[in-house]
């Protein structure tokens, strides 16, 4: 959820409530990411909490969400070779959701890049890093780079947001991926949660 240094992590200010059906539902206050201006902070989306019978937190974002969806692509299943990538022409936006599943296989990495300007100066990088040692001790990582995100002056720059994140050898990776304009949460497996903003300057 909020896994950087103290001083410039992603959320704060968190706020709870159990709605009528009994879920428990929280929110986030999110940072800004530039220069403060004491009004321009946003709120992260909704998101349920609930334990697993094995007694690990859970998280997703409220299913009223998909009440929002319009204009779907879907992009067929294939396989992409190590140390390359696939661009998605089809898919584009500044206000958009993605879910995508993943098999990671043997590799180390995998990942998504997402506001992607047309040149390539300015991307967000969403990234899952395999544990290198036993999966079941050792959990994964989670990870959003902002490094390249953009090419405004008055955006802070800050290391990338990482999270642990334990799944299975065989097991894929269920991505949940949140996009309006500055603002990326990405939700994986029922298991973890990241926020940040990118602060792009790129409209296309």
């Amino acid at each position: 959820m909020n896994y950087g240094p103290i001083r410039i992590g992603s959320l704060h200010a968190p706020s709870g409530t159990i709605d009528d059906t009994g879920r428990y539902l929280g929110i986030f206050n999110v940072k800004e990411g530039r220069d403060r201006r004491g009004w321009n902070d946003i709120m992260s989306l909704p998101r349920h909490y609930w334990l697993a019978d094995d007694n690990t937190l859970r998280m997703a974002p409220v299913p009223e969400l998909e009440g929002q969806r319009f204009d779907g692509v879907q992009v067929p299943a294939q396989e992409i070779a190590a140390n390359s990538e696939q661009l998605l022409e089809k898919v584009s936006g500044q206000a958009i959701e993605i879910e995508a599943v993943i098999e990671p296989g043997d590799a180390r990495e995998v990942g998504l890049t997402v506001l992607r300007s047309p040149d390539g100066a300015e991307q967000t990088r969403i990234s899952f890093y395999a544990s290198l040692q036993d999966r079941r001790a050792n959990p994964g990582w989670l990870q959003i780079d902002t490094s390249q995100s953009s090419l405004a002056d008055d955006v802070h720059g800050r290391p990338p947001e990482q999270g642990p994140l334990a799944i299975a050898a065989d097991e894929a990776l269920h991505l949940r991926i949140f996009i309006d304009r500055s603002i990326i949460e990405v939700f994986a497996n029922d298991k973890q949660c990241l926020t940040l903003r990118a602060g792009r300057t790129a409209r296309a």
